[in-house]
């Protein structure tokens, strides 16, 4: 195993009143204090009672998917929390994916892109 889901990610044009959208349909709760992320007005969470975390991120302009219309593609990716952020990168180009952002200045996540292109990213925990 290289990594544990951490949340999945939405893009979005507002992501509280998203947040509350699922949290309606799902329960639990908005904006727990997290240790792994900081809330702001582009991002928000929502914690559900199975263990799933949804986390909403705002895209300026945003495009709603046009499903099944592949010009306006599902917009999310997976953040995969990692011990060795080093590591697990090295494991994951084994498998195919590719850097899309390194990262700089010691952050604490990088973002690639799975075999398909879709982005994903290794968060260091």
């Amino acid at each position: 195993m290289i990594a544990d889901v951490q949340c999945v990610v939405l893009d979005c044009p507002e992501p509280m009143e998203l947040a509350g959208f699922y949290r309606s349909l799902l329960g639990g709760t908005v904006n727990q204090p997290d240790w792994r992320w900081a809330l702001s007005d582009a991002w928000a969470t929502l914690h559900t009672a199975s263990g799933l975390v949804l986390a909403f991120q705002r895209v300026t302009p945003y495009r709603p998917p046009a499903w099944p219309d592949p010009a306006g593609p599902q917009q999310f990716h997976l953040d995969f929390g990692v011990t060795d952020l080093d590591r697990a990168e090295e494991e994951v180009l084994a498998q195919g994916a590719n850097v899309l952002d390194a990262g700089a200045d010691g952050r604490s996540w990088r973002i690639y892109a799975d075999p398909a292109g879709h982005p994903f990213c290794l968060v260091r925990h």
